[in-house]
């Protein structure tokens, strides 16, 4: 089954970096590592193909300044998620 991400970023310079399983929660990852980036709302949409439906989709994000965790809500059948 295929599951798609459509995810909204506060800054450019984002990068995917794979998804992963942690239970029955589908994990995306996500970086944005560095020190400059363009200050504009940017969207990526990432599609995976999945052995099982997901009970969570999370969006992990990897900074130089940390790491942020945000939950995906469906709609449609594509998840939504926007960096807080």
């Amino acid at each position: 089954m295929k599951i798609v991400l459509e995810v909204t970023f506060r800054m450019g310079g984002v990068s995917y970096r794979g998804h992963r399983w942690e239970g029955d929660a589908l994990i995306f990852n996500f970086e944005r590592l560095g020190d400059a980036f363009i200050q504009v709302l940017s969207t990526m949409k990432v599609e995976v193909e999945a052995d099982r439906p997901p009970e969570r989709v999370l969006v992990e994000l990897r900074t130089k300044d940390g790491r942020k965790v945000f939950g995906a809500f469906e709609r449609g059948g594509v998840y939504s998620a926007a960096e807080p």
